[in-house]
Protein backbone atom coordinates (compact mmCIF):
# COMPACT_ATOMS: atom_id res chain seq x y z
CA UNK A 1 0.00 0.00 0.00
CA UNK A 2 1.29 3.49 -0.72
CA UNK A 3 1.04 5.90 2.19
CA UNK A 4 1.28 9.71 2.38
CA UNK A 5 3.16 11.70 5.40
CA UNK A 6 1.28 13.10 7.14
CA UNK A 7 2.95 16.34 5.80
CA UNK A 8 1.74 15.43 2.75
CA UNK A 9 -1.38 13.96 3.89
CA UNK A 10 -2.70 17.64 5.81
CA UNK A 11 -2.99 19.40 2.46
CA UNK A 12 -4.37 16.33 0.27
CA UNK A 13 -7.68 16.57 -0.88
CA UNK A 14 -10.65 13.99 -0.05
CA UNK A 15 -11.10 11.58 2.65
CA UNK A 16 -7.95 10.21 3.96
CA UNK A 17 -7.14 7.34 6.22
CA UNK A 18 -4.41 6.94 8.73
CA UNK A 19 -2.91 3.69 8.90
CA UNK A 20 0.25 1.60 10.85
CA UNK A 21 2.40 1.02 7.59
CA UNK A 22 3.27 -2.14 6.98
CA UNK A 23 1.26 -4.54 9.31
CA UNK A 24 -2.45 -5.24 9.21
CA UNK A 25 -3.72 -3.66 12.58
CA UNK A 26 -6.72 -5.07 13.23
CA UNK A 27 -8.77 -1.95 14.35
CA UNK A 28 -7.37 -0.30 10.70
CA UNK A 29 -8.20 -3.43 8.87
CA UNK A 30 -11.69 -3.61 10.03
CA UNK A 31 -11.96 0.71 9.20
CA UNK A 32 -10.55 -0.26 5.66
CA UNK A 33 -12.95 -3.14 5.44
CA UNK A 34 -16.04 -0.94 5.96
CA UNK A 35 -15.16 1.73 3.98
CA UNK A 36 -14.38 -0.68 0.80
CA UNK A 37 -17.97 -1.89 1.60
CA UNK A 38 -19.47 1.16 1.24
CA UNK A 39 -17.29 2.20 -1.44
CA UNK A 40 -15.68 4.96 0.16
CA UNK A 41 -12.46 5.89 -1.35
CA UNK A 42 -9.15 7.24 1.04
CA UNK A 43 -6.11 7.85 0.85
CA UNK A 44 -3.57 5.87 3.30
CA UNK A 45 -1.29 7.91 5.53
CA UNK A 46 1.28 6.40 7.50
CA UNK A 47 1.52 6.04 11.16
CA UNK A 48 4.14 3.90 12.81
CA UNK A 49 3.16 1.71 15.69
CA UNK A 50 4.49 2.69 18.97
CA UNK A 51 6.82 5.56 17.95
CA UNK A 52 5.53 9.51 19.11
CA UNK A 53 4.24 10.36 15.65
CA UNK A 54 4.50 14.44 16.80
CA UNK A 55 3.06 15.41 13.23
CA UNK A 56 0.13 13.15 13.99
CA UNK A 57 -0.57 14.00 17.48
CA UNK A 58 -0.31 17.56 16.13
CA UNK A 59 -2.43 17.36 13.25
CA UNK A 60 -5.26 14.64 14.73
CA UNK A 61 -4.86 15.59 18.58
CA UNK A 62 -3.94 12.00 19.01
CA UNK A 63 -0.88 9.68 17.61
CA UNK A 64 -2.33 5.83 17.01
CA UNK A 65 -4.39 4.73 13.96
CA UNK A 66 -6.67 4.52 12.38
CA UNK A 67 -7.74 7.96 12.75
CA UNK A 68 -10.07 8.52 9.65
CA UNK A 69 -10.10 12.48 8.16
CA UNK A 70 -12.34 14.13 6.27
CA UNK A 71 -11.92 17.06 3.79
CA UNK A 72 -13.68 19.12 5.48
CA UNK A 73 -14.52 18.43 9.58
CA UNK A 74 -12.72 16.86 12.19
CA UNK A 75 -10.66 14.25 12.25
CA UNK A 76 -12.15 10.73 14.38
CA UNK A 77 -10.17 8.15 15.91
CA UNK A 78 -12.75 6.09 18.19
CA UNK A 79 -13.88 3.04 16.75
CA UNK A 80 -17.44 4.12 17.45
CA UNK A 81 -16.88 7.77 16.20
CA UNK A 82 -15.34 6.15 12.96
CA UNK A 83 -18.33 4.39 12.71
CA UNK A 84 -20.45 7.01 12.61
CA UNK A 85 -18.62 8.65 9.97
CA UNK A 86 -18.88 6.02 7.59
CA UNK A 87 -22.22 5.98 8.06
CA UNK A 88 -23.01 9.83 7.42
CA UNK A 89 -20.54 9.65 4.27
CA UNK A 90 -22.47 6.68 2.64
CA UNK A 91 -25.84 5.94 4.26
CA UNK A 92 -26.72 4.09 1.20
CA UNK A 93 -25.43 0.92 2.52
CA UNK A 94 -25.54 0.84 6.17
CA UNK A 95 -23.64 -1.08 8.65
CA UNK A 96 -26.23 0.04 11.34
CA UNK A 97 -29.57 -1.28 11.05
CA UNK A 98 -32.18 1.59 11.00
CA UNK A 99 -34.38 -0.90 13.79
CA UNK A 100 -33.78 0.56 17.24
CA UNK A 101 -33.07 -2.96 18.79
CA UNK A 102 -30.92 -3.82 16.43
CA UNK A 103 -28.86 -0.65 15.78
CA UNK A 104 -28.35 -0.78 19.75
CA UNK A 105 -27.29 -4.85 19.63
CA UNK A 106 -25.17 -4.32 16.82
CA UNK A 107 -23.34 -0.91 18.86
CA UNK A 108 -23.13 -3.13 22.01
CA UNK A 109 -21.52 -6.05 20.20
CA UNK A 110 -19.25 -3.68 18.55
CA UNK A 111 -18.06 -2.51 21.97
CA UNK A 112 -17.32 -5.98 23.43
CA UNK A 113 -15.06 -6.34 20.22
CA UNK A 114 -13.50 -3.15 19.82
CA UNK A 115 -14.31 -0.88 22.74
CA UNK A 116 -11.60 -0.21 26.17
CA UNK A 117 -11.77 -4.13 27.52
CA UNK A 118 -12.94 -5.78 25.00
CA UNK A 119 -11.85 -8.70 23.45
CA UNK A 120 -9.41 -6.89 21.07
CA UNK A 121 -8.06 -4.61 24.03
CA UNK A 122 -7.44 -8.00 26.07
CA UNK A 123 -5.63 -9.81 23.56
CA UNK A 124 -3.15 -6.53 22.69
CA UNK A 125 -2.65 -6.67 26.77
CA UNK A 126 -1.56 -10.84 26.48
CA UNK A 127 0.86 -9.41 22.79
CA UNK A 128 2.50 -7.21 25.49
CA UNK A 129 3.29 -9.14 28.13
CA UNK A 130 6.37 -11.38 26.48
CA UNK A 131 8.32 -8.20 26.46
CA UNK A 132 6.71 -6.34 29.03
CA UNK A 133 8.62 -9.00 31.66
CA UNK A 134 11.80 -8.69 30.61
CA UNK A 135 13.93 -6.81 32.94
CA UNK A 136 14.27 -4.01 30.57
CA UNK A 137 11.21 -4.12 28.61
CA UNK A 138 11.77 -2.41 24.97
CA UNK A 139 10.67 1.73 24.85
CA UNK A 140 8.35 1.01 21.87
CA UNK A 141 6.45 -1.69 23.76
CA UNK A 142 6.40 -0.55 26.77
CA UNK A 143 5.05 3.08 25.25
CA UNK A 144 2.28 0.89 24.15
CA UNK A 145 1.64 -1.05 27.21
CA UNK A 146 1.11 1.52 29.37
CA UNK A 147 -0.68 3.39 27.08
CA UNK A 148 -3.35 0.71 27.25
CA UNK A 149 -3.37 0.08 30.49
CA UNK A 150 -1.44 -3.49 30.71
CA UNK A 151 -0.48 -4.34 34.14
CA UNK A 152 0.20 -8.37 35.35
CA UNK A 153 -3.19 -7.77 37.14
CA UNK A 154 -5.32 -6.84 33.79
CA UNK A 155 -3.24 -9.57 31.91
CA UNK A 156 -3.81 -12.34 34.23
CA UNK A 157 -8.16 -11.64 33.80
CA UNK A 158 -7.91 -11.33 29.75
CA UNK A 159 -8.63 -15.04 28.75
CA UNK A 160 -11.62 -15.09 31.00
CA UNK A 161 -13.00 -12.07 29.04
CA UNK A 162 -12.09 -13.16 25.71
CA UNK A 163 -13.78 -15.88 26.17
CA UNK A 164 -17.35 -14.53 27.93
CA UNK A 165 -17.30 -12.54 24.73
CA UNK A 166 -16.39 -14.66 22.41
CA UNK A 167 -19.03 -17.37 23.96
CA UNK A 168 -21.82 -14.13 23.94
CA UNK A 169 -21.03 -13.75 19.69
CA UNK A 170 -21.30 -17.87 19.09
CA UNK A 171 -24.61 -17.86 21.39
CA UNK A 172 -25.61 -15.21 18.65
CA UNK A 173 -24.74 -16.92 16.04
CA UNK A 174 -26.62 -19.85 17.48
CA UNK A 175 -29.92 -17.81 17.33
CA UNK A 176 -29.31 -16.35 14.07
CA UNK A 177 -29.28 -19.63 12.52
CA UNK A 178 -32.85 -20.12 13.47
CA UNK A 179 -33.74 -17.49 11.30
CA UNK A 180 -31.36 -18.59 8.46
CA UNK A 181 -28.89 -15.59 8.99
CA UNK A 182 -25.83 -16.05 8.95
CA UNK A 183 -25.01 -12.78 10.41
CA UNK A 184 -24.57 -11.32 14.12
CA UNK A 185 -27.84 -9.21 14.13
CA UNK A 186 -30.38 -8.99 11.72
CA UNK A 187 -30.76 -10.27 7.48
CA UNK A 188 -27.53 -8.51 6.13
CA UNK A 189 -24.38 -7.50 7.43
CA UNK A 190 -23.42 -4.93 10.18
CA UNK A 191 -20.39 -3.27 11.45
CA UNK A 192 -20.28 -5.98 14.09
CA UNK A 193 -19.57 -8.84 11.53
CA UNK A 194 -16.47 -6.53 10.49
CA UNK A 195 -15.05 -6.64 13.88
CA UNK A 196 -15.10 -9.95 14.64
CA UNK A 197 -13.81 -10.90 11.22
CA UNK A 198 -10.90 -8.63 11.92
CA UNK A 199 -10.24 -9.26 15.47
CA UNK A 200 -10.57 -13.04 14.66
CA UNK A 201 -6.96 -12.90 13.28
CA UNK A 202 -5.57 -11.94 17.07
CA UNK A 203 -6.01 -14.94 17.41
CA UNK A 204 -6.16 -17.06 14.39
CA UNK A 205 -4.57 -15.39 11.61
CA UNK A 206 -5.27 -15.85 8.22
CA UNK A 207 -2.92 -17.72 5.54
CA UNK A 208 0.01 -16.22 4.22
CA UNK A 209 -1.46 -15.93 0.93
CA UNK A 210 -4.24 -13.85 2.31
CA UNK A 211 -2.28 -11.74 4.90
CA UNK A 212 1.48 -12.23 3.80
CA UNK A 213 1.80 -9.93 7.58
CA UNK A 214 5.48 -9.71 9.01
CA UNK A 215 6.73 -13.00 10.20
CA UNK A 216 6.86 -11.47 13.76
CA UNK A 217 3.52 -10.17 14.25
CA UNK A 218 2.41 -13.73 12.73
CA UNK A 219 4.57 -15.33 15.73
CA UNK A 220 2.72 -12.83 18.01
CA UNK A 221 -1.08 -12.47 16.80
CA UNK A 222 -1.01 -16.84 16.51
CA UNK A 223 -2.04 -18.23 19.34
CA UNK A 224 -1.49 -21.73 20.35
CA UNK A 225 -2.62 -22.11 23.71
CA UNK A 226 -5.58 -24.26 23.79
CA UNK A 227 -7.85 -21.78 26.27
CA UNK A 228 -7.31 -18.71 23.70
CA UNK A 229 -7.62 -21.08 20.34
CA UNK A 230 -10.79 -22.72 22.02
CA UNK A 231 -12.12 -18.59 21.56
CA UNK A 232 -12.96 -19.45 18.04
CA UNK A 233 -15.19 -21.79 17.83
CA UNK A 234 -16.51 -23.51 14.83
CA UNK A 235 -19.18 -20.94 14.38
CA UNK A 236 -17.37 -18.03 14.86
CA UNK A 237 -14.37 -19.49 12.71
CA UNK A 238 -16.91 -19.90 9.96
CA UNK A 239 -18.55 -16.43 10.08
CA UNK A 240 -14.90 -15.10 9.88
CA UNK A 241 -14.63 -17.39 6.49
CA UNK A 242 -17.90 -16.26 5.09
CA UNK A 243 -16.33 -12.29 5.71
CA UNK A 244 -13.53 -13.11 3.48
CA UNK A 245 -15.42 -14.69 1.12
CA UNK A 246 -18.36 -12.13 0.41
CA UNK A 247 -17.08 -8.72 2.08
CA UNK A 248 -13.47 -8.44 2.63
CA UNK A 249 -11.04 -8.23 -0.55
CA UNK A 250 -8.18 -11.15 -0.25
CA UNK A 251 -5.19 -10.94 0.07
CA UNK A 252 -4.93 -8.08 2.17
CA UNK A 253 -2.80 -4.82 1.35
CA UNK A 254 -0.77 -2.78 4.08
Amino acid sequence: MDYLTVEEAIHAPGLRLVLTAGVPGPWGEAAKAMLSYKGLAYTPVRQMGGEVNEALQTWTGQNSAPVLVPESGPSVSHWMDLLLQCEELAPAKPLLPRDVDQRAMVLGLSALLAGVNGFAWNRRLQMFAPAMRLESPPEVVARMAYKYGWSEAACAQAPARMREICDALDSRLQKQEQVDSGYLVGASVTAVDFYWANFAGMIKPLAHADNPMPSYMRETYQARDRELLDCVTPRLQAHRDMMYQHHITLPLDF
